[in-house]
């Protein structure tokens, strides 16, 4: 038997799903409470002020409200008022 595969078929066909991680609301935009604000991998993007991090590190608001980052200590906060 022959000891190599056909010269037709290929070993690297697979490729994983995407995540749709990123912003789903933009800064300044109107927002109601449960709404997704960004869906991350890890703590990039800290939660602050009417705003809470899900267990998958995704930011949703508490309020209706407008979206602002602030900048503090080289950490990117999240917050809606």
């Amino acid at each position: 038997m022959a000891q190599k595969k056909s010269g037709g078929s290929s070993r690297n066909g697979r490729d994983s799903n995407s995540k749709y991680l990123g912003f789903k609301k933009y800064f300044g935009s109107f927002i109601k409470p449960g709404n997704i604000i960004l869906k991350q991998k890890g703590n990039i993007f800290y939660s602050g002020l009417n705003t809470s991090l899900g267990k998958d590190y995704t930011i949703y608001s508490l309020i209706f409200g407008y979206i602002f980052l602030k900048k503090k200590n080289k950490k990117k906060i999240i917050y809606v008022l």
